[in-house]
């Protein structure tokens, strides 16, 4: 995948900062957002990426938690 022109690759990084300010970690807003940053850096698969991200921030078992509570949703 290509990457988005830097005016949208800002505007992605903005929006993640914005969710990360005013979400709650759990929500999926972050993971939302992060997701919607890494498929503006050109990620091929930007789900996985978010998830990594998530993985090694809060631990495996902490993030698992969080994505069986935001399935359930």
């Amino acid at each position: 995948m290509a990457k988005a022109s830097l005016a949208k690759r800002r505007a992605a990084r903005k929006a993640y900062q914005k969710a990360a300010a005013t979400s709650k970690p759990g929500e999926g807003a972050r993971f939302k957002a992060v997701e919607e940053s890494a498929r503006a850096g050109g990620a091929k698969n930007p789900a996985a990426v978010a998830a990594a991200i998530g993985r090694k921030k809060y631990g495996k078992k902490k993030f698992q938690a969080m994505a069986a509570a935001g399935r359930k949703k």
